[in-house]
């Protein structure tokens, strides 16, 4: 491979567009265009299509962006160590992939043990669907997978569930939804879970892990829910939540951090309702440092009461 066309092509990416990475790289916009299109020669595959007057990476192009920032990170650092701009030894690096309906707060109190160690990794934290991050943990380019959800069957990639913890799931409501019932925080913990038929609801997306669990519960305490919006982001939900919107479940774990930073309450936390965390790795006992770290902190601290 010619490095030079990668990072042509890494150029223009970050760029956005052919004219703007030319004017970077000192090259005309046709010679720049063709050395991209020896490397998708080189590659077998095309690395761009056109968006608008820009362009953006096909999906074969998100994978070779993948490691050309490593490639070219490593590079930097490479240069740096031998101009004598720093003395201390490499980072390791820590790639850990989420899968999109993990709460990027669990996410945070996952990952943060493995900061600790010293020396602290570099992390990586790749997102998207378990199917996609599962291939990629099978070709070593994550080191562990976070989920909600265990490995299903149907996934042909020979790895191992860790269950990381269980946390209950609390139901949250701003003051101004109260108001707007005639509720007051006393009046609507105390009617806890009935006065959840009243009252508008924000719920996960149906494909979520956390949504058939919660509509099970409902139609176990006969509670048909007065659904208003449904996400794929749960913080895009709790922001809704924290205009009087509605109603939002989430982890009980978080129940203070989630007050605190969305000005809601906690109306209460059915003992019948869980969700669950787990890493999945190509190891069935855990080796790796920061591995270690992020599985027996989840264990001890963060998921230690239902663990």
């Amino acid at each position: 491979m010619n490095y030079k066309h990668l990072l042509y092509f890494w150029t223009v990416v970050r760029a956005g567009g052919v004219l703007r990475a030319s004017e970077q790289l000192h090259l005309s916009p046709q010679t720049l265009s063709g050395q991209i299109n020896q490397l998708e020669e080189r590659l077998g595959r095309p690395l761009l299509r056109k968006v608008g007057r820009g362009v953006e990476p096909t999906e074969a192009g998100r994978m070779v962006m993948q490691y050309a920032d490593e490639i070219f990170t490593l590079g930097r650092e490479m240069e740096d160590a031998l101009r004598g701009a720093r003395e201390a030894p490499r980072a390791p690096l820590l790639k850990v992939g989420f899968v999109d309906s993990v709460p990027k707060a669990i996410g945070y109190r996952l990952l943060e043990p493995a900061l600790r160690l010293d020396p602290a990794p570099r992390l990586q934290c790749p997102e998207g669907k378990l199917a996609s991050l599962m291939a990629e943990l099978a070709l070593r380019r994550v080191d562990l997978v976070i989920s909600d959800v265990p490995l299903p069957g149907h996934i042909g990639v020979k790895a191992f569930t860790h269950l990381l913890g269980r946390s209950g799931i609390a139901f949250f409501a701003s003051a101004k939804l109260l108001r707007s019932q005639g509720l007051t925080l006393r009046q609507a913990r105390s009617r806890f879970p009935g006065c959840l038929a009243g009252l508008p609801m924000l719920l996960p997306a149906a494909e979520s892990a956390l949504r058939p669990r919660v509509d099970a519960w409902l139609r176990r305490h006969g509670l048909p829910p007065q659904v208003a919006a449904e996400f794929q982001d749960t913080a895009l939900m709790k922001a809704f939540g924290r205009e009087g919107l509605g109603v939002f479940p989430a982890p009980a774990v978080l129940a203070a951090e989630i007050a605190r930073q969305f000005q809601v309450q906690r109306l209460g936390s059915p003992d019948d309702l869980m969700e669950e965390f787990y890493a999945i790795s190509v190891e069935r006992r855990i080796t790796h440092p920061g591995v270690a770290a992020i599985t027996e902190a989840a264990r001890s601290e963060l998921f230690a009461d239902r663990h």
